[in-house]
């Protein structure tokens, strides 16, 4: 029997994780990398070094694939219907994809579906900017670049029309969005397969720092029952309305009023769900490949009453293998999670996870091992 290839385009650490977990499976990865020191070039077998943008390089590299997947959401959506064109399986697909890489096509879809999204329309210019935050009560609201952003990068928070000029110089459109008054945000994980079975990881709490997403807590603490089950059914709506292949991760607001709203959509593995790594019977990643290849999908249940995700950022101290020894030593039962990334200020080089019945000490390990690899703590 031919194990089937997949074939990742992107050479980060979600590549990374989605090949580590297809090895179980004996499933074959082809990898796409903008360079052979890229996060996931350094364990997959078989890597292209080449130019995701540049249609007859992703030809080049989609022979002999079974299947295309990505580690992001960046390829030309013409370039996807291309490959399409050529009987290349391409999932997510490129009508759904794009709702992942245009903020604006993806507020038009997901109103015209009736999921709940912040008031938001596209503004041509400042004093436009200015006249939509008029409409919506007011300074601050958001700008957003409808393409490229991601951690924060491309979105602005507005509090005049002088602050507005600045989203405008890429060149691209820009999304208005009133600012919501939120508790927290959340986030629902799905998975779904071809033929339509999919399933839903428990709804988290996302803490960000900097716009950046710091710690996860799965499941989020205190959430109403209903609303979390809402949280779930909405995400498994806009898969299925949409068509989504693989992992869907659906960013929300809860609101003070106690409702929720769609922020972002990512079609891929997602910093939300890394917990499932160690705090799933099976993984966002394992599921991702198994939808992908249209193979029946695990089971998403915690194994844990809780687990928590703190990503380990760059810092001052690069020699973070050196912290290994006071992170094992101190908690056994921890899970360090490295990306092969060289260590500068402020970048995600890794995660870890840890799990247990009790909530504060879950969070103050995670806490704790994050900062000391880091270097932010040294006791």
């Amino acid at each position: 029997m031919t194990f089937p290839v997949v074939g990742m385009v992107g050479g980060g650490q979600l590549a990374r994780m989605t090949h580590e977990a297809g090895i179980p499976l004996g499933i074959k990865f082809k990898l796409l990398s903008d360079t052979a020191q890229d996060s996931a070039a350094q364990v997959v077998g078989e890597v292209v070094v080449g130019d995701y943008r540049d249609l007859e390089t992703l030809r080049a590299f989609a022979r002999g694939c079974d299947v295309i997947t990505f580690d992001h959401e960046h390829v030309p959506t013409e370039h996807l219907r291309a490959l399409e064109a050529d009987g290349i399986p391409v999932r997510p697909g490129p009508d759904a994809l794009v709702h992942a890489q245009d903020k604006g096509v993806m507020r038009a879809r997901l109103t015209e579906i009736g999921a709940p999204c912040p008031r938001h329309r596209i503004v041509k210019d400042p004093a436009d900017a200015a006249a939509f935050a008029r409409e919506t009560g007011g300074f601050p609201v958001i700008l957003k670049t409808v393409r490229g952003g991601y951690d924060g990068k491309g979105v602005w928070v507005v509090r005049s029309e002088a602050d507005a000029a600045e989203p405008f110089r890429a060149g691209v459109p820009v999304l208005a969005e009133e600012k919501v008054d939120f508790v927290r945000e959340l986030a629902a994980n799905i998975v779904r397969s071809p033929h339509g079975q999919a399933v839903a990881y428990p709804v988290v709490e996302s803490i960000q720092v900097d716009g950046v997403c710091d710690t996860v807590i799965a499941p989020a603490p205190d959430l109403d029952e209903a609303l979390a089950g809402e949280a779930q059914q909405l995400a498994l709506r806009i898969a299925a309305e949409l068509g989504v292949v693989g992992h869907l991760a659906v960013e929300l607001f809860e609101t003070r009023d106690g409702h929720i709203l769609v922020n972002e959509l990512a079609m891929r593995p997602h910093n939300s769900g890394h917990w499932t790594q160690d705090g799933a019977i099976t993984s966002q990643f394992a599921n991702h490949v198994r939808a992908v290849l249209d193979l029946p999908l695990g089971d998403p249940r915690p194994r844990a009453g809780w687990t928590v995700m703190c990503n380990v950022l760059g810092g001052d101290y690069p020699d973070m293998y050196q912290g290994y020894l006071h992170c094992m030593a101190r908690d056994p039962q921890l899970k360090i999670h490295m990306y092969g990334k060289d260590v500068k200020p402020g970048r995600k080089v890794g995660h870890v996870n840890t799990y247990g019945d009790d909530l504060a000490d879950v969070r103050e390990r995670a806490r704790h091992a994050a900062d000391y690899l880091r270097g932010t703590i040294t006791e």
